[in-house]
């Protein structure tokens, strides 16, 4: 009899950790940052497109904007893609690509196959910039406010539901929100 309860136990066991872990992972964007309410970090990175022209993170600063964290090799980059396209379509708010560990070439032939959204494409090569906002994987998406004071992180794809409930919510206060 002892020799049947065991297995099961251990099956109802492992299904709990499964469930649990599931969970969990369904939640990976209610993981808090510990940037929210602090200045973005300090960057000086040079353009994508332009690689001989440098952008220092205080350049930024005077309106609100998104950095959206991506790379040509993210396959849920190319899911969220759309979203921020249309996004990008409202002029609801200013789109920065951070286009991070990846190669330039392959950045610029998938914006070239999937579109451009973004009013500016700063490339971190190197990640360290990636690593300075605690980005996990990619994509990643920060709200920046007007004083450069991180106020949102979503870890993961953008949805129109996040668009509508977390971010545009946040800057209908400072006058920038273009009519939808």
């Amino acid at each position: 009899m002892i020799g049947r309860i065991v297995p099961i136990a251990i099956f109802v066991v492992l299904g709990l950790l499964l469930a649990v872990g599931l969970k969990i992972a369904d939640h990976k964007s209610d993981l808090p940052s510990p940037l929210i309410g602090k200045p973005m970090p300090a960057f000086s990175l040079p353009l994508l497109h332009e690689p001989e022209v440098t952008v220092d993170s205080d350049e930024l600063i005077g309106q609100p904007f998104l950095v959206n964290f991506w790379a040509s090799w993210c396959v849920t980059c190319r899911v969220e893609h759309p979203v921020i396209e249309e996004l990008a379509r409202t002029g609801a708010i200013r789109i920065i690509g951070m286009n991070f560990r990846d190669e330039r070439a392959d950045a610029k032939a998938w914006l070239q196959r999937f579109g451009d959204p973004y009013s500016m494409i700063i490339h971190d090569y190197s990640g360290r910039t990636s690593i300075d906002f605690g980005v996990y994987a990619a994509p990643e998406t920060f709200l920046v406010d007007e004083n450069g004071i991180i106020v949102f992180k979503q870890l993961g794809a953008l949805t129109p539901e996040i668009i509508d409930g977390e971010i545009l919510p946040r800057i209908a206060h400072t006058g920038s929100l273009a009519k939808r």
